[in-house]
């Protein structure tokens, strides 16, 4: 290899390796704190002596369209120059004073001295004391003189670099250097604090050319489009006036952008629009804050703690401030929905978790995913259905439709009557929306059809469920208009979103106005916001001028939320969980239902079903009132409402099973 390419090479090794780049940003870093640090000293010193900084806050005020600020400042700058005008007059008469003054003020020393003089010979008897004071005063001048000669010759060299260094001390403490001479920390953005220069400064740069002329035209005082900028949680929180020609949606469009200006991650700066017109709020995080877990939910906490469902809020995590947030359920039709694993079912779980505490809602549960995460409600909810499968679907449909007969119940009842909250939740509702099968009467148990069983059950409650107190909670994935229908997604009071992967599924969760509001699930980053929500609810405290909130929800995991499930269940009764039917069991079914009856003429389904659990648990136990539904169904012994109540009559029993084994007698001869 020739000498002159190794040359090069180790030429070029030592002028990128690391430790020549770190000293050559170091000594680029010290020279501009001090030649920056001098500058920003002369235009303090031109500031202080001339009415500068008083034209730059009247342009300021006009490029705002503040003219209130700017006949303010005017008066100020008017009052400023007067004074100095005063000042300067003062001059053409102070040294003619100043010479008066010494002149007196050295006669009256001396005159002083030797009077102290006269006083010291008297005393003594000396006459050449008279002078003695006014001698020992010349020999401290003339001392004083001598200390000056030697120290100014070492002041004079010295002084120089004293300047320089408390210029360079200015220029280090405004970080006066190019971003990329900057130490390691500061240029990540670890610890640096948000400031008004800052946060300009981001919004110059953000690529806007009417909101960076404005900025311009305003010199350093674009600072006065800010807000007080105040503590908000593990953050800071500014509102941002914005110059004439700029709107918030351009902002709003640059979120990410704007984060890496501020030195942060695009998930720790929030932009929300309050009531003020051309006003855009911004929260910014301390860098990697939203990382740090919250703390554990006061479910787990307080092993005391009860719900009202009326009057109660359910304790479900805390705001970006740092904040309890906490959710009324009060008459709140509820939907959430997100990218699968992101904490939906915990966050949908950790509500009902909370009311279950209160002894008088009833659950009924359809979990159509069948992992077990809502296995702890089974002896808490009346009904619960695991599963992911067609069958399952069919009984969750039956459930809301018995829902839906139940309301109807309820509404027929006498003005002014109270009821107990029923709570029909449906989780990884999609599946139910996407089922393909039909009934025996040709209707669809999915889809967004009139025809659709599952979806029309649905309306009817959003409809008229809220008056007493029947309500529907539902967690969806990924949300689409097959699998959430809009209008199933629009009836209901509460919308919760996770991580999402489009603004067109935030929209679809949340609803345009709190879209165009600020809210932004699509932006929250998948695998790592697991359980933060961004919620659009009149049942959660929403800062004023804002359509939405996000919430970090308290993680509950499934053996925690066993305990808690238990801790509920000791405070009730005891409830008897109906569960899907066991298809597997070869029994007679309809014999089984009609000796249950034993003397009685009738009996209501829910204790039809009691005496079948009780008959043989194993076969009985999973049953739901679907199930009941489906082996009377065409035999004559349907159950039937009476008194507002669904019932089995005894004697429709009897004929349905003599006619059935007539049936079976004909056929075998």
């Amino acid at each position: 290899m020739p000498l002159w390419v190794r040359s090069g090479r180790a030429v070029k090794a030592a002028v990128t390796h690391e430790r020549t780049r770190s000293a050559g940003r170091a000594v680029v870093r010290h020279g501009l704190y001090t030649f920056n640090g001098g500058r920003i000293v002369a235009r303090r010193a031109w500031d202080g002596r001339t009415g500068a900084r008083y034209e730059r806050m009247i342009r300021a005020a006009e490029a705002a369209g503040n003219l209130e600020a700017a006949e303010e400042w005017e008066e100020r700058l008017s009052r400023f120059r007067a004074a100095r005008h005063h000042r300067r007059m003062d001059l053409l008469h102070s040294p003619v004073d100043a010479a008066k003054g010494v002149a007196v003020g050295a006669g009256m020393s001396i005159g002083v001295l030797v009077a102290l003089g006269v006083v010291m010979a008297i005393s003594t008897g000396q006459v050449a004391d008279v002078v003695t004071p006014l001698s020992a005063t010349i020999d401290f001048i003339a001392l004083l003189i001598r200390i000056v000669q030697i120290v100014w010759g070492p002041a004079v060299t010295i002084g120089p670099f004293l300047a320089l260094l408390a210029l360079w001390a200015v220029g280090r403490q405004q970080q006066a250097a190019p971003h990329w001479a900057l130490p390691a920390n500061v240029r990540s953005g670890e610890g640096e604090p948000i400031t008004p220069s800052i946060v300009v400064k981001a919004l110059r740069d953000l690529g806007i050319p009417a909101l960076r002329n404005a900025i311009k035209e305003m010199g350093d005082a674009g600072a006065s489009m800010l807000g007080p900028i105040t503590i908000a949680g593990c953050g800071v929180e500014v509102d941002v006036t914005l110059p004439s020609g700029v709107s918030t949606i351009e902002v709003q469009n640059r979120r990410r952008k704007l984060a890496e200006n501020l030195t942060r991650h695009e998930h720790e700066v929030f932009i929300t629009i309050p009531q003020a017109a051309r006003t855009v709020r911004l929260w910014i995080a301390d860098s990697g804050a939203l990382d740090e877990p919250i703390g554990p939910s006061p479910l787990v906490t307080d092993e005391t703690l009860t719900a009202d469902y009326a009057k109660g809020k359910a304790p479900w995590g805390q705001d970006l401030r740092g904040d309890a947030a906490a959710l009324s359920l009060y008459q709140r039709h509820l939907l959430i929905t997100g990218l699968s694993n992101q904490g939906k079912t915990a966050a949908l779980r950790a509500l009902a978790l909370w009311l279950a505490l209160d002894r008088t809602v009833e659950f009924r549960i359809a979990d159509l995913k069948g992992a077990g995460d809502w296995a702890m409600f089974d002896g808490l909810a009346t009904v619960l259905i695991q599963g992911p499968t067609d069958d399952h679907v069919i009984e969750a449909t039956e459930m809301i439709e018995d829902g839906v007969a139940e309301m109807e119940r309820r509404l027929q009842a006498p003005p002014g009557t109270t009821f107990p909250p029923l709570i029909l939740l449906v989780d990884e509702a999609q599946v139910a929306f996407m089922c393909p099968l039909v009934d025996a009467d040709k209707r669809p148990y999915g889809g967004s059809k009139a025809t659709s069983r599952y979806f029309m059950a649905a309306r009817k409650i959003h409809n008229q469920g809220r008056a007493v107190n029947v309500l529907l909670w539902q967690g969806t994935q990924d949300p689409t208009d097959q699998n959430l229908p809009k209008l199933v997604r629009e009836g209901a009071h509460t919308r919760a979103a996770l991580a999402l992967g489009t603004e067109s599924q935030a929209r679809m969760a949340l609803g345009d106005k709190a879209v165009d509001g600020g809210a932004a699930p699509n932006l929250l980053r998948p695998g790592l916001d697991k359980g933060t929500v961004v919620v659009a609810s009149d049942g959660i405290a929403i800062p004023a001028g804002q359509s939405s909130i996000t919430v970090r929800t308290h993680y509950i995991d499934t053996e925690t939320a066993t305990d808690v499930a238990e801790r509920a269940k000791r405070m009730r009764d005891g409830v008897t969980t109906l569960r899907v039917i066991d298809r597997g069991e070869e029994r007679d079914p309809l014999a089984d239902i009609h000796s249950v009856f034993g003397d009685s003429p009738r009996l209501v389904t829910q204790d039809v079903l009691k005496r079948l659990t009780a008959l043989n648990e194993d076969a009985y136990g999973r049953w739901t009132f679907a199930d009941l539904r489906r082996v009377l169904e065409s035999t004559g012994a349907e159950p039937y409402k009476s008194d507002g109540r669904m019932v089995v009559a005894r004697e429709r029993l009897t004929r349905a099973l003599a006619n059935r084994d007539g049936d079976g007698s004909a056929s075998a001869s």
